[in-house]
């Protein structure tokens, strides 16, 4: 795996990512020299399930919200620094020999497309606070820099994924299904391009909890004994956000419990025809942002926890006409590929180097993206 960078001595940087699905914090290791990139070790620290729905709620106005939002950003900072303590521990090192980590947060709010350039996204993580923890210099903040620059914020990977995953005589795809289902196209030549096509977990997971307690649908194997429901499918479908132009960016801001209920006021059925509903939602909005923006490609690679729900990657190949592989055939686990693309963040902006694409962001230029707190 190969990006450009400056000749250096080998650095590590950790990488912390806590996604839309909001089930917990994934920490990497990862090792770069000369170019290089190499994962070296992992971790994963769930939610607690009050942080967790702490946080769900935080993502519609409430009373005294600000409050709420700056605790648990503190509880966050905490939660991450026991991840790098866990993640040191498991790869028998010091927090000394860390160059930086890249954090992301966790993401609250995402309203890109406001009138009158008041656009903003907004993530919570004490980051000052992280560094304190543990004595290691942090770099966050990375989508504000893009959506001041007129960008969408969102999706911040396909710059990574071009560096690591990209090839010189192959059309790839790279389709993270995360709670949000994104793309990154790596065409042969011509730009890449990165955008999200809508839901990816997010409202079978909710479907899921409410119904089976089950936090998600293991392969989806409660939903496949279900059936779809065509009406209910055709109005999900006639969201206008399918038919928008890339790049755009998405979020649980739209796809939540309320924009599910208020079909389901029309279009009610049982609980599990909706879940397998809920999947053929996603499968078919992938498939057909993939026909409509990424014509050409000839391999797929998943990632995020979609990957492991065996249903819907099977109804993405038959909807595809293209086998879905994992990117654990290019060196990075399923799992771990958005935390890795953090910690390459991290070092990106410490070398002032560019971390974005203006072809998948929408405005101007590449730019530098993230804040830094030093240790």
């Amino acid at each position: 795996m190969n990006f450009s960078a400056p000749p250096t001595q080998t650095r590590l940087f950790i990488g912390l990512m806590s996604g839309t699905s909001l089930d917990g914090v994934d920490a990497v290791l990862v090792a770069q020299q000369d170019g290089h990139l190499q994962q070296q070790s992992q971790f994963f620290l769930p939610y607690p399930a009050d942080i967790r729905q702490i946080l769900l709620d935080l993502h519609t106005p409430a009373v005294n919200e600000l409050h709420t939002a700056a605790i648990v950003s503190n509880q966050l900072a905490d939660l991450y620094a026991a991840a790098v303590q866990g993640l040191l521990q498991t790869a028998n090192i010091s927090a000394a020999a860390v160059t930086a980590i890249g954090c992301h947060g966790q993401t609250i709010r995402h309203c890109p497309d406001l009138a009158n350039g008041q656009a903003y996204t907004l993530q919570l993580g004490n980051h000052a606070r992280l560094a304190e923890r543990t004595g290691i210099t942090v770099v966050g903040d990375f989508r504000s820099r893009d959506i001041a620059a007129g960008g969408q914020g969102a999706p911040l990977v396909p710059a990574f994924h071009q560096a690591i995953f990209a090839a010189a005589d192959t059309h790839r795809v790279i389709l993270n299904i995360g709670g949000i289902a994104n793309l990154s196209d790596l065409p042969i030549s011509g730009s890449v391009t990165g955008f999200d096509s809508g839901p990816g977990n997010l409202l079978m997971d909710a479907w899921t909890l409410q119904h089976t307690g089950q936090t998600y649908d293991a392969g989806g194997a409660w939903a496949v004994r279900g059936s779809v429901n065509q009406a209910l499918l055709d109005a999900l479908l006639a969201e206008p956000y399918f038919a928008l132009p890339i790049p755009k960016s998405t979020g649980r801001d739209l796809f939540n419990q309320t924009w599910l209920n208020a079909h389901l006021q029309t279009h009610a059925d049982t609980p599990q025809n909706v879940a397998r509903t809920l999947l053929e939602l996603t499968a078919v909005t992938i498939a057909q942002a993939l026909k409509q923006h990424c014509s050409g490609a000839t391999e797929i690679y998943a990632c995020g926890g979609g990957a492991h729900n065996l249903a819907l990657i099977d109804r993405l190949q038959t909807l595809c006409g293209l086998p879905v592989q994992r990117t654990d055939v290019l060196g990075i686990g399923v799992d771990w590929v958005e935390a890795v693309a953090f910690a390459w963040l991290a070092q990106r902006c410490l070398d002032h180097q560019p971390g974005n694409l203006p072809a998948v962001t929408g405005a101007a230029g590449p730019r530098v993206l993230g804040a830094i707190y030093p240790n």
